[in-house]
């Protein structure tokens, strides 16, 4: 006899994981931009206008152009000045990176940290990240999805407030103008730091987060 008390057999989690059901699976088409989910057949949504597509087959291609693009001009963002101030009659520049360690040996540590995590750290991860995404969908990672998924969402968000280094450059040189005595003025690297921005932000917008999902439906080699 068996024992009654026994504890049922254990089923294997992959035995009992069930796919996620997207819409192309189901055999219709999301509006990438308020999400409604319509039947195959309309051009555009039904509640937002926007044109529906199952996937745009190009969404590749343009993530690395436009990655390669920052890449490029985030070389001399960190290489050329940033700020040129004048004090006196005296002319002196400063990089990105030359700014934090002058502002740790002036005991600003706070804004020295603010700066570096956000002109060096949040550009370089974003580099990692989108590349990471883009590099997901062709090729088997241990990453789910669902996390996969969180990370573009995290990408996207922290691209709109990648600009603190051209907003404060901005604002010192449209307030210190004193001729002779003390002037700011924006340096090249602040042109290419804004350009990297816009272009990282334009690769997370290229990317086609739908690709993820249909990555994780193909079955392993």
């Amino acid at each position: 006899m068996e024992d009654a008390g026994a504890a049922p057999p254990m089923s294997h989690p992959s035995e009992s994981a069930q796919p996620v059901l997207t819409a192309r699976r189901a055999g219709m088409i999301a509006c990438t931009e308020c999400g409604k989910v319509h039947v195959p057949g309309p051009e555009r949504c039904t509640r937002c206008g926007a044109r529906l597509s199952s996937r745009d087959e190009t969404s590749l291609q343009r993530v690395w152009a436009w990655l390669g693009a920052g890449l490029v001009v985030y070389v001399p963002a960190n290489v050329y000045p940033m700020l040129k101030t004048t004090l006196l009659g005296k002319t002196t520049n400063s990089t990105i990176f030359g700014g934090v360690v002058d502002l740790v040996h002036h005991g600003s540590y706070g804004i020295a940290g603010i700066v570096f995590f956000a002109s060096i750290m949040i550009p370089v991860a974003k580099f990692i990240a989108i590349a990471y995404l883009a590099l997901s969908v062709t090729h088997r990672v241990k990453l789910s999805p669902g996390k996969r998924q969180h990370l573009y969402e995290v990408v996207e968000f922290v691209g709109r407030w990648s600009m603190i280094d051209v907003f404060v450059v901005a604002i010192l040189a449209s307030l210190v103008q004193l001729d002779f005595a003390a002037a700011i003025n924006p340096g090249i690297a602040a042109i290419s730091f804004a350009l990297s921005v816009a272009f990282t932000m334009l690769s997370a917008q290229s990317f086609d987060p739908r690709l993820i999902w249909d990555a994780s439906e193909e079955p392993e080699q």
